[in-house]
């Protein structure tokens, strides 16, 4: 079990999911497979959506926890799922699902670099084109640093 936040094992360049909140759960998933928090955290993941939209604009959605659900982090990890065909998100269409979950409110600085990385269209396109889950984790690996 590696301590980075992101592995290429945790992105999955043709999600499966055709609902925002199939897209939670397969994004959450993918975090709890990792290792880095019990299903608990995934039902917290809904419950954040349910009050605040987590979607953050250049087809990128952050689902991630509520603060009470942090007894159900297990370690700091993200995972991001990409679909080929856009997500209807609460009225925006969304590509990206990037599950956050950070220990130690780690989360908020994971946060800042993800959103740092999808506010250049650049970068987007970048991952938007990449072939494979290794392609897209050199494009984000920063956010082990």
């Amino acid at each position: 079990m590696s301590n980075s936040i992101l592995t290429a094992e945790m992105i999955r360049v043709s999600g499966t999911a055709a609902t925002r909140d199939d897209a939670i759960r397969e994004a959450g998933t993918v975090l709890v497979e990792a290792g880095a928090v019990s299903p608990a955290y995934v039902e917290a993941m809904f419950e954040r959506e349910a009050s605040v939209s987590t979607y953050m604009g250049n087809f990128l959605a952050i689902p991630h926890g509520t603060n009470e659900a942090k007894d159900s982090i297990l370690r700091s990890g993200l995972s991001v799922v990409r679909y080929d065909e856009p997500i209807d998100w609460d009225g925006n269409e969304v590509r990206f699902v990037v599950g956050i979950a950070g220990l130690n409110n780690e989360h908020l600085e994971i946060l800042s670099k993800i959103a740092i990385i999808f506010s250049e269209e650049d970068e987007v396109a970048g991952l938007l084109a990449a072939g494979s889950a290794d392609e897209v984790f050199a494009l984000l690996e920063a956010v082990n640093e």
